[in-house]
């Protein structure tokens, strides 16, 4: 590949984040990624396996399974997810952040 075309790729997902509604569902998968990451996080800091989890909050291990891999599109539940933090011996917070003013 010739090296004069090559842009660095941060430059590009920049300018393609500047379309609000690009923004919106990188946001979305960016949450829904970020809120995998915890809910596995939770689960093993708690030495549970999925089958544990899911049946200390009755549902199945498919579910877990589903919650943690990120690719679910759909969200699981503000009641779902205090469900899984309480059986992880946790709690649920949910907050926004902004940036800092300049």
């Amino acid at each position: 590949m010739n090296k004069k075309f090559r842009k660095p790729a941060a430059g590009f997902v920049n300018q393609l984040l500047r379309d609000p509604e690009v923004r919106v569902h990188f946001e979305v998968e960016r949450a829904r990624t970020e809120l995998a990451a915890a809910v596995r996080a939770a689960r093993q800091r708690a030495g549970l396996t999925q089958a544990e989890l899911a049946k200390k909050i009755r549902t199945s291990q498919s579910v877990i399974a589903r919650i943690e891999s990120g690719t679910d599109q759909r969200t699981p539940s503000l009641p779902m997810l205090a469900k899984i933090a309480e059986a992880c011996r946790g709690h649920l917070e949910v907050r926004f952040t902004f940036p800092k003013a300049a």
